[in-house]
């Protein structure tokens, strides 16, 4: 909308006054801080060195030339410090714009990804492992980053690469022939398994020989031994059974379930096109793809014994999710610790020379540490998501009971401020960055936190269904009314006040902030974007009055109010998170 026309107006006049064109300079324009910083603000630090002038200068030509009786309709004024031009717009033009983007409904929804195909590879837990904090913290952020692309207009595949391959399971079929049975792991189920791969662990760091033993049983895999695969699939049924689970709390599904071991009959086929495009290698025994001209470890395609590895089932996926899919792009969300696989694997795509190897992603996020320590199932040093989750919902629960104790279905409510806590908390920082798990940061209700968006949902809420109560009785509009009618029935000075303006822009760079989040992979946006909308609308209905306010204000306040609380909702959604129409 608004910072669509002042890139617009910019780059116009860049190009007249240095002859010129910018790429994008809509990327460079800010909102600033404070609000007597303007409306928007162009830095023109970067355009320095490609126009060869002072920014200072930069600013100062700007502003002079943009300050004509054409942009005059919008533009209220144009400050050129400090090697900032920060721009004021017409407020009663910003407010009529923004109401008319509002009543058109779907406020955000650019179709940026129309026709485009993006597959997201999140989640993945490991068989016969339970689903932990590590692993909520990709299905969080994969199942944000799936809603972000489909509100931007992309068909968004989603895929669970579940870890169902690999010498672990060799480990857990020899530790379940040694020290377990059926009758205990149908008892304990994952429990169980859990117990005897720790078991596993700790007895093989003093004998070797149990791990030849378990890298035997996963070759007798590979092999198609009826056996190994009948105790395999079993270990994986009993996991899948925990994983819906947590995807239940989670509100979480997927496109695709095809775990490792759908590409295990794919990777003789790949070795095949790596042979015959010269790039495989020999190497004590095992395959491999040298890539010492790029500064890295070769890419390991076969083991001695000539059984598959993560680098070549990850390969044939890739390849097999392109012809599927015919993707635009491949997100991976996995731990930053994956880096180097990552690099290896779409180099190796590139050598093989499939070009759309540059379009794959891989998105890290930082460890989980606990107590100081990185949680790991080998050591038993771990928490469980479907634990989290029940227990910030019983603690919303109690909370419920003290402070709202009329509130009608408060399990349901209290379901989706606990898993809506959680999931913010994980959401609403840099991905980089590490968490450092905590009951007391996780289940923290004050400050950025979901339960406190969740509040300001409700409370907006709350006003709208005691307007269209009082609808009839006073003759008034009712909320379905007042968001059909009210564009070109609010006059812009009942919302040109300084708390309904800052609402208006903020409403006004929903779109902006979608697009800012999927172009950084960042979800913390959008995130911040909600806390920052939340607040604003509070301080508005602190200072203003709304229910009760004049007859020519309150159709322009419960409109506002309404837009507000729709792109609150909306905003949390995009986090996968609920908002309770009561708390």
């Amino acid at each position: 909308m608004v910072k669509e026309l002042v890139s617009d107006v910019l780059t116009e006049a860049i190009e007249s006054l240095y002859g010129i064109v910018i790429k994008e300079v809509d990327q460079l324009v800010e909102i600033p801080p404070e609000d007597n910083m303007g409306d928007f603000s162009l830095p023109c630090f970067g355009l320095a060195k490609q126009l060869k002038k002072s920014p200072i200068v930069i600013a100062g030509d700007l502003q002079d030339h943009i300050l004509t009786d054409k942009n005059e309709v919008w533009l209220n004024k144009a400050a050129a410090v400090n090697g900032y031009l920060n721009l004021f717009i017409n407020r009663g033009y910003y407010v009529n714009l923004v109401c008319e983007e509002i009543n058109k409904g779907d406020l955000g929804a650019a179709m940026l990804g129309r026709g485009k195909t993006i597959c997201i590879d999140y989640s993945s837990p490991n068989i016969a492992k339970k689903f932990h904090v590590g692993h909520l913290r990709t299905t969080v952020i994969g199942n944000s980053l799936y809603h972000i692309y489909s509100k931007l207009g992309y068909q968004v595949i989603r895929i669970n690469y579940l870890g169902d391959w690999g010498t672990q399971f060799g480990k857990l079929i020899m530790a379940y022939k040694q020290w377990s049975s059926k009758e205990e792991v149908e008892t304990g189920g994952i429990e169980e398994l859990l117990r005897i791969y720790v078991k596993f662990s700790a007895e093989a760091k003093n004998n070797d020989s149990l791990n030849t033993e378990a890298r035997e049983w996963f070759a007798k895999m590979e092999k198609g031994d009826e056996e190994a695969l009948s105790v395999w699939k079993w270990f994986k049924d009993i996991s899948m059974k925990e994983f819906d689970r947590v995807y239940q709390l989670l509100d979480v599904t997927f496109d695709s379930w095809q775990g490792e071991s759908f590409y295990m009959d794919k990777v003789p086929a790949l070795v095949r096109e790596l042979k015959q495009k010269g790039l495989l290698e020999e190497s004590e025994g095992a395959n491999i793809i040298r890539l010492d001209e790029d500064g890295m470890p070769p890419c390991l395609i076969t083991k001695q014994d000539g059984s598959s590895i993560y680098h070549s089932r990850d390969i044939a996926a890739a390849i097999y999710r392109k012809k599927v899919y015919d993707f635009s792009e491949c997100l991976y969300v996995t731990g930053v610790e994956q880096k180097l696989h990552f690099v290896q694997i779409f180099k190796a795509l590139s050598l093989m020379g499939y070009e759309w190897a540059k379009n794959m992603r891989h998105i890290p996020y930082g460890l989980v540490s606990m107590g100081g320590k990185k949680l790991s199932s080998r050591e038993g040093n771990i928490v469980y998501a479907e634990a989290i989750l029940k227990e910030a919902i019983e603690r919303a629960l109690v909370a419920i009971k003290e402070k709202n104790p009329a509130l009608k279905d408060k399990e349901s409510a209290a379901e989706k401020i606990g898993v809506g806590a959680v999931i913010f908390h994980d959401l609403s920082n840099q991905l980089i960055k590490d968490v450092h798990f905590s009951w007391e940061e996780v289940l923290n209700f004050d400050g950025m936190t979901a339960p406190y968006i969740q509040y300001t949902y409700a409370r907006a809420n709350s006003i709208l269904r005691k307007a269209g109560d009082n609808a009839g009785s006073n003759a008034e509009l009712s909320t379905e009314e007042i968001s059909r009618q009210t564009t070109g029935k609010i006059k812009t000075q009942h919302l040109e006040d300084d708390c309904s303006y800052g609402i208006i822009k903020l409403l006004g760079d929903y779109p902006n902030v979608i697009i800012e989040a999927a172009k950084k992979y960042e979800p913390c946006i959008v995130a911040r974007y909600a806390y920052r909308l939340a607040g604003t609308f509070n301080k508005f209905y602190q200072e203003n009055r709304i229910l009760d306010a004049d007859r020519d204000f309150r159709p322009a306040r419960l409109f506002l109010t309404e837009a507000a609380r729709d792109v609150i909702g909306d905003a949390m959604s995009l986090l996968g998170i609920k908002c309770p129409e009561e708390m």
